[in-house]
């Protein structure tokens, strides 16, 4: 027995059935297939209340057999307690004289004896002349019904009202569906960024998203999120920010093995905390710094020796070059200031700062040069080579006396007992950023200790 009732006659909910296209083959045949292969259960009713239909997923779902359900009027004594049939059928056949379609919540029984919770939804089915000709039923568990309202809620509201981007990328690695917070961070409306690559949404941090998209598709969604860092244009320019992101492999429910459709990434800005973790790290390694320079020069005979103790201990992922340089004589209100390099460290191979400047030879520095600006101002002062070519870059440095791979320098003055005794100077090659407020900070700690140890090297020379 087929999902539908056969008959040598018309069935009563449909119109006349085609001629066969061959023998034993009929448009029923096809009707049951249709039916059997429907994921909801499906059941239908003529216009007395009699089951003329029953599929394989009603089946699953309740344990009658079509054969056992086809022919059986209504649902009593059978798939409904006797207490609760006529209820049941009310209802059911109600949808005959209703518009639309008819939710309900039944109990219903199983072949075995137990009980399920069911959600149907039931309407009229009309015959050739428009008048109700019965009733269709689609019904499932309440469990699975909840489970998928639930998993269409949740994806409703990630791509709405979520507060963290998500973002559906297709197998070609470009956004196919993306959320209003994900859009505001990319700097782009939600529709005008689908379907384009990322390197036209990001400046940085391209390759590294693309590579953990791969990843994913590849091999599956990762254990753990990740933090990458990625430049956005905005309108106001560029702007760097963290992402948290985790990363999901979507795969089409439907096939008969996984196919992958993209990729799920949500991501959240973590740059302020980020950038929070990183300025705490940093100025509890410049302490430590601090603090061992401070140690390690007390350990020195020499004085000078004890401001390039500082001096080395300064360098440590703070710049790639530094030198001092101490005023020849007190400067007249007409005398140009004169700078005389006692320490530098090497250009070349790394190693410890160079005590020079005995023969009290001036360091030909030009007019404005920053380190000059520096004592004549008693403060710090900043330059950068900027934009410059490789080649002009090169010829900035070498113009100011400096290594020839400078491109940022950062000068601050040398006082100690009100005196102005010279300047140290730090130089980061173009594989650094810029020195910023918080480096002069630094700088100008550092300074203290170097001025304080030069002046006790001037006291000690003059009572030799």
């Amino acid at each position: 027995m087929s999902a539908s009732r056969r008959s040598g006659t018309t069935d009563e909910l449909g119109p006349e059935e085609p001629e066969p296209a061959r023998e034993g083959s009929d448009g029923s045949d096809l009707l049951a297939a249709l039916l059997d292969g429907m994921d909801a259960a499906l059941c239908a009713f003529d216009a007395a209340g009699t089951v003329t239909h029953w599929n394989r997923e009603a089946e699953r779902i309740l344990g009658w057999s079509a054969d056992e359900a086809v022919g059986r009027t209504g649902f009593a004594g059978w798939a409904v307690r006797s207490a609760d049939a006529e209820e049941v059928e009310a209802r059911l056949m109600s949808a005959m004289d209703a518009p639309g379609r008819q939710v309900n919540e039944f109990a219903l029984l199983t072949k075995d004896g137990g009980r399920v919770l069911v959600r149907t939804q039931s309407a009229a089915v009309r015959g050739p002349d428009g008048k109700p000709a019965g009733v269709y039923c689609a019904f499932s568990e309440v469990h699975a019904q909840i489970d998928l309202e639930r998993s269409i809620a949740l994806s409703e509201a990630l791509l709405e009202d979520a507060s963290w981007g998500v973002v559906l990328v297709d197998a070609d690695l470009r956004p196919a569906v993306v959320n209003a917070h994900a859009a505001r961070a990319l700097g782009a409306g939600r529709t005008s960024v689908l379907g384009r690559p990322l390197g036209e949404l990001l400046v940085q941090g391209v390759e590294e998203l693309e590579s953990a998209l791969a990843h994913v598709l590849a091999e599956g969604t990762p254990p753990a999120p990740a933090e990458l860092w990625v430049s956005v244009r905005t309108p106001e320019g560029e702007r760097r920010r963290c992402w948290r992101s985790g990363f999901v492999r979507l795969a089409s429910p439907l096939a008969e093995e996984p196919v992958p459709l993209g990729v799920g990434w949500l991501f959240q800005d973590v740059t302020e905390s980020r950038q929070v973790e990183q300025e705490a790290s940093l100025l509890r390694f410049r302490a430590q710094q601090l603090h061992r320079a401070a140690r390690a020069a007390a350990e020195c005979e020499d004085p000078a020796e004890a401001a390039t103790v500082h001096l080395d201990f300064a360098l440590a992922g703070f710049a790639d070059h530094a030198l001092i340089d101490r005023v020849a004589e007190c400067p007249g209100d007409a005398e140009p200031v004169r700078l005389v390099r006692i320490a530098a460290t090497p250009s070349g191979a790394p190693g410890p700062s160079r005590i020079d400047g005995r023969a009290g030879l001036p360091v030909r520095y030009g007019e404005g040069h920053p380190a000059v600006q520096c004592v004549e101002r008693a403060g710090s002062v900043r330059a950068g080579a900027g934009a410059m070519s490789a080649e002009d870059a090169r010829a900035w440095a070498l113009a100011r006396q400096w290594p020839a791979d400078a491109v940022h320098a950062l000068c601050t003055v040398l006082r100690c007992r009100g005196r102005t005794l010279g300047a140290v100077t730090f130089l980061r090659g173009a594989g650094r950023h810029a020195f910023e407020r918080s480096d002069a900070m630094y700088a100008e700690d550092v300074a203290v200790r170097i001025a304080t140890a030069l002046d006790l090297a001037g006291l000690v020379d003059s009572d030799r």
